[in-house]
């Protein structure tokens, strides 16, 4: 099954601040522009691309109307279907327009929600190996220490999840 040629893959780089709240990252948000196969089951598609960059697809769904991080795990995200607005970084963040093809790498507490979507919106969800069992938190300055000490812990990926170990994650989170 082919998804698209990620070697031609455009990927932007997104920095956000820590707020006092949501933790965010020294590490910048990857936002990947795919062009996808039509003619092919989405979601399956990017579930094999991340497996097959050691990023383990766990859900099939939409995203969180609030904001939250994972203090414990990256995350990839592969828009599948449809298209939507989502709010970056936290409550000061930015908010960004994804659709079908968009791959959002979120470094370990970056903050982020859906602000709104269409009735066809879907994601998958994958963490690198080792992080399967991601924590949801939501932005909060009293645990902001806990959650600093955490996300200092989380190791970095073994590779990128879109191009694997020639990818944009090796360049920009290294």
């Amino acid at each position: 099954m082919t998804l698209m040629n990620t070697a031609d893959a455009a990927v932007q780089a997104l920095y956000f601040e820590d707020d006092g709240a949501t933790p965010n990252s020294r590490f910048p948000v990857l936002f990947y522009r795919l062009t996808l196969d039509p003619s092919v089951d989405n979601a399956r598609a990017f579930e094999a691309l991340f497996a097959a960059h050691q990023w383990t697809p766990l859900w099939r769904d939409g995203i969180f109307d609030y904001h939250h991080f994972h203090p414990n795990a990256h995350e990839a995200l592969g828009i599948a279907c449809g298209q939507a607005r989502l709010t970056l970084g936290g409550a000061s963040g930015q908010s960004v327009s994804v659709k079908r093809g968009d791959v959002l790498v979120l470094p370990a507490g970056t903050g982020h929600r859906c602000i709104q979507c269409s009735d066809d919106f879907l994601v998958v969800g994958a963490y690198p190996h080792g992080q399967e069992d991601y924590d949801i938190q939501q932005p909060d300055s009293t645990a902001h220490p806990r959650a600093l000490a955490r996300i200092a812990m989380v190791p970095l990926p073994e590779q990128d999840p879109v191009s694997g170990i020639r990818g944009a994650l090796m360049t920009h989170w290294r």
